[in-house]
């Protein structure tokens, strides 16, 4: 029901992930929207949110959305905004958030600066392993303090803009069901006169 009319080709599926022919901004408006219309809690809502920020921070590229729906099922959040939560990570921020988290992995474990960031040479040559691990250790411990920051600000907002959306759609409802009421009120107005009338033509008959 949901799928193109004419599948795309595997190099334009790829296109697709890494630049949406709308365009990330587009994107990330449409997917904030998703987010805000989905049903359950404002607190469930951002809790699911916040463990797709988490999992967007960690170096287990492929596997975040599996990360973060484990999350916000530990955490009770909606797994839904967990999925749509991991796009806080695309191609335009993951360089930043990498860096961040890099640095920050770099200052607790106390990793040398002088790191190979030339990570597809260092695969080919002998003790591949040795010389990535410098490099995967500092991602994977400051993951977790820089996750968890990312986490919290993205709950703030998400719950924010949840509430709102909700508060207004509640409104929204009560104007139409007000709106309703007065538009049907006039039609049973007039049955009322019309009994009433047949009642006085009863009694004067009588």
């Amino acid at each position: 029901m949901f799928r193109r009319r004419v599948d795309l080709h595997p190099i334009e599926k790829l296109k697709e992930i890494f630049w949406p022919r709308s365009g990330w901004k587009r994107a990330i408006q449409y997917g904030w929207r998703r987010v805000w219309r989905l049903s359950g809690t404002p607190h469930a809502i951002a809790l699911g949110v916040a463990a797709g920020a988490f999992s967007s921070c960690t170096p287990f590229l492929g596997f975040h959305i599996l990360v973060a729906m484990l999350i916000a099922w530990v955490i009770r959040g909606n797994l839904i905004a967990s999925a749509l939560g991991t796009f806080i990570g695309n191609p335009i921020t993951f360089p930043v958030i990498w860096l961040v988290v890099f640095e920050v992995g770099r200052y607790i474990v106390g990793a040398p600066a002088g790191s190979d960031p030339n990570i597809a040479h260092a695969m080919q040559q002998a003790g591949a392993f040795d010389r990535i691990l410098p490099s995967l250790v500092p991602l994977a411990v400051g993951s977790v303090p820089v996750g968890i920051v990312l986490g919290c600000v993205f709950y703030v907002l998400t719950r924010s803009g949840v509430e709102a959306y909700q508060s207004q759609r509640r409104k929204l409802l009560t104007e139409r069901a007000k709106a309703r009421l007065q538009t049907s009120a006039p039609q049973t107005a007039p049955d009322v006169n019309h009994a009433a009338g047949m009642g006085l033509e009863k009694g004067d008959a009588t």
